[in-house]
């Protein structure tokens, strides 16, 4: 395994306010110790679960140092790094790389709408700011952007790109036929975890191990220990959760299940406005079907 890396599950952790909009780095530190001691195996700090979008680069910068003072090197870290701006994008590698955390997730940059040409430029000058692992986020569905098979291709002789968070499950095969055994493959899909981890990946990066981590933790553990119709059913199991979680743009459904399950963690900050009627009603009878939370709490 990679430098940095993980096999498992890793949380993309949200990022919890307080309900003046002020990050609540109490509660951050509570859920850092949270999930640890529910055993997931490392943490995605300020990515988009985690509303980097929302975080001027100081507070991104101080939030990863204080997940990074709160783990005190339990779990692997990985700090979310990518932008639509290549030099910010550049910048902002340095300032996490010497905070000391142990791998980067570079999204797709968002908005632009770059070639693949433009894609494998921005990823190759990003890298080479950082002798850290760096892990790339394929997440279409956000970005209005893939990052083809043929492109992980060209970008496979950059040292230290070793890793790929997918939400495109239809290209796996073609970018392992491509590419083999070089990147560690993690699921940016909590719906296809089993699936990915049949096609050779090493986890999953989930927003649904923010209310059970426990859960994510122990379907791929199931599958790594070759209990494979376990995993299976645990994934099963999980449908109802995750689809819930998507009724609306994430993370506004994790929050509000989170702050259901008495988590308080705060907000969502604009743009990211709150639940509506609709999906509060899909949240809170999924979760009340599922045993985490009831109408009488």
């Amino acid at each position: 395994m990679p430098r940095g890396l993980f096999q498992g599950t890793g949380t993309a952790l949200i990022t919890p306010f307080k309900e003046d909009g002020q990050i609540n780095y109490e509660k951050l530190e509570d859920l850092i110790n949270w999930q640890i001691e529910s055993g997931v195996d490392a943490l995605v700090i300020t990515a988009t679960t985690g509303e980097a979008s929302s975080l001027p680069d100081e507070e991104h910068i101080q939030v990863v140092k204080s997940a990074l003072e709160a783990n005190a090197g339990r779990v692997p870290i990985i700090a979310g790094c990518g932008s639509n701006d290549t030099r910010h994008g550049i910048a902002l590698v340095k300032s996490l790389s010497d905070l000391g955390v142990d791998a980067l997730l570079n999204v797709t940059p968002y908005y632009n709408k770059t070639n693949q040409i433009g894609l494998i430029e921005h990823f190759k000058v990003m890298a080479r700011a950082t002798d850290l692992p760096m892990i790339l986020y394929n997440v279409p569905s956000r970005t209005n952007l893939n990052i083809e098979p043929e492109t992980y291709q060209a970008l496979s002789d950059v040292p230290n790109i070793v890793g790929i968070k997918e939400c495109n499950f239809n290209q796996v095969s073609k970018t392992r036929y491509l590419t083999g055994d070089h990147y560690a493959h993690y699921s940016g899909e909590d719906l296809l975890v089993v699936p990915m981890l049949s096609m050779g990946a090493s986890g999953v990066i989930s927003v649904l191990a923010n209310l059970v981590p426990d859960m994510v933790h122990a379907m791929t553990k199931a599958w790594f220990d070759g209990r494979i119709e376990e995993a299976r059913s645990l994934q099963i199991k999980l449908e109802p959760l995750v689809e819930a979680l998507l009724c609306e743009v994430s993370p506004i459904p994790v929050k509000y299940a989170m702050n259901l399950m008495g988590l308080d963690v705060g907000p969502c900050r604009l743009p990211l406005g709150p639940l509506s009627d609709q999906g509060k009603k899909k949240v809170e009878d999924t979760l009340e079907k599922m045993g985490l939370w009831s109408p009488s709490l």
